[in-house]
């Protein structure tokens, strides 16, 4: 450590100790300072470079009592011994590997310190060979591509009863993205019903507005191969700098996080950072926050911080503008009697209609056929017969792991934690009541389970789902989507 940084650390602490609010009898002045003496005997500084002050800390919760009780007299310390302008940042400490002689560590900015406007460099350590692929080094504001679908705006965006509220609050965040109550926005609902669309509209609705700030759309998925690349290259903190500069942060089916411990802690490090910095966050999933099974308590509540909104199934006449507006951007268009048909007929996912539209649609031209409500008809009957499932064991048990976020893996090994025990239940329940399978066979197929294992998990969900209505909504929602 550096002998000059250790002597500037230690002047910081004998101030702070010598302004300790003064007690009114000797003993609780003691019991300050025996306190104090306590909390900043396990804080080191590990550097300080252009200014910026990093302290090791051993978790999180001294990061956060520091923060709470000694930030004010901290900061005239450090004001004292160092001038004005420290940018302070913390290292908490995590396990290290065996052998490893230096902790690992994961980055985060004290609230203190106000993020500058603009960026004008490369955050401290943030190098530029870094495992992301949204990273392009420069001397500037860094410039990533944002993801984002210009065809995903508010303009090609139809509003109804289903999806007004959630839109009204979309617009006002684009307006003043961070600076609502509206954050994080967390919109909610099943496949196919806008949510990607909305997310996306705010981004590109800000980066119109506001071009200087940094917006990024990118799925849940991508989020978790990044953390990886970077965790192999021992590269997390780099990680986590990049995504702290970003502005409006949109992640896409949040849900997939479930399961991930590593991957939550450091999005709960920059979810932290991006909130208390004032930037916009904005999250997707096929679930309610309370339904999201297998992730941190301190990430759930967070997703309650600002607004949760439900996107339900557009009704028929919001189905028919949409087919319309989708249709007329392509320079399509249908009389009544088949729009109204196609709007009857998609009753939860209006993405796939229009997959079924453009195959009328081709076939009329490569047949030299006019477009008839026949036609049409006949289109879809055979497209629905083609791609109707065969409902057997393995794939309920696709359908149950894509439902709770598993991987299969999970759903067939051995272990009895409820996050994973409820699915195997479930996939067992449905197995039995949708296929002709014996509880043996059933059992072979569940990672060989005995059969007394798959009653029992049958009767267990038959009975807990007449009074415990989170599995009532489990065993309709999956009753849905296996049938469907």
């Amino acid at each position: 450590m550096d002998e000059n940084l250790m002597m500037i650390w230690q002047k910081c602490l004998q101030f702070m100790r010598d302004n300790l609010n003064a007690a009114e009898d000797n003993s609780d002045l003691k019991k300050l300072e025996k306190s104090f003496d306590m909390l900043f005997d396990k804080v080191q500084p590990l550097s300080l470079v252009a200014n910026n002050l990093t302290l090791i800390v051993p978790s999180d919760f001294y990061k956060e009592y520091i923060e709470d009780n000694y930030l004010s007299l901290l900061s005239a310390a450090l004001k004292k011994n160092l001038g004005k302008g420290v940018k302070l940042w913390y290292s908490v400490m995590e396990n290290r590997p065996t052998g490893e002689e230096k902790p690992m560590t994961m980055n985060m900015k004290g609230k203190s310190v106000p993020t500058p406007k603009m960026q004008e460099t490369m955050p401290q350590g943030f190098s530029a060979n870094i495992v992301n692929p949204f990273v392009v080094p420069g001397i500037r504001k860094v410039n990533i591509d944002s993801n984002l679908k210009s065809d995903y705006s508010f303009d090609n965006y139809i509003e109804g009863e289903s999806n007004k509220f959630a839109a009204t609050v979309a617009r006002s965040i684009a307006k003043r993205p961070g600076a609502t109550a509206f954050n994080p926005l967390f919109l909610h609902g099943g496949y196919g019903v806008g949510k990607t669309h909305l997310g996306q509209a705010v981004g590109l609705e800000v980066k119109n507005q506001f071009p200087d700030k940094v917006v990024l759309y990118l799925s849940s998925e991508k989020f978790i191969q990044q953390f990886i690349s970077a965790a192999k290259a021992h590269k997390q903190t780099e990680f986590a700098n990049f995504y702290q500069m970003v502005d409006v942060l949109i992640i896409d089916d949040i849900q997939f996080l479930s399961g991930k411990s590593a991957t939550q802690d450091s999005f709960f490090h920059i979810f932290d950072h991006l909130h208390q910095n004032g930037k916009q966050i904005i999250l997707t999933s096929d679930k309610a926050p309370a339904d999201i099974m297998d992730i941190q308590e301190r990430i759930v509540s967070r997703f309650k911080w600002g607004l949760s909104a439900e996107i339900k199934s557009p009704d028929l006449s919001t189905r028919r503008q949409i087919i319309v507006d989708k249709l007329s951007r392509d320079g399509i268009v249908l009389p009544g009697d088949m729009l109204d048909f196609l709007a009857a007929e998609a009753k939860t996912n209006v993405r796939e209609l229009i997959g079924v539209i453009n195959s009328v649609i081709a076939y009329s031209t490569v047949y030299k056929t006019d477009l008839s409500l026949e036609l049409l008809k006949d289109t879809i009957n055979k497209i629905a017969a083609n791609q109707k499932k065969v409902i057997n064991i393995p794939y309920i048990q696709e359908v149950v792991c894509d439902y709770f976020g598993i991987k299969k893996e999970q759903l067939l090994s051995k272990t009895r934690k409820r996050e994973i025990a409820l699915p195997r239940q479930l996939a067992m329940y449905f197995s039995k009541e949708l296929t002709n399978a014996t509880f043996t066979k059933i059992g072979e197929e569940m990672g060989g389970k005995d059969h007394s294992t798959v009653m029992y998990a049958c009767d267990t969900i038959k009975d807990v789902s007449k009074i415990d209505k989170e599995v009532k909504k489990y065993v309709k929602d999956l009753a849905e989507r296996i049938k469907k």
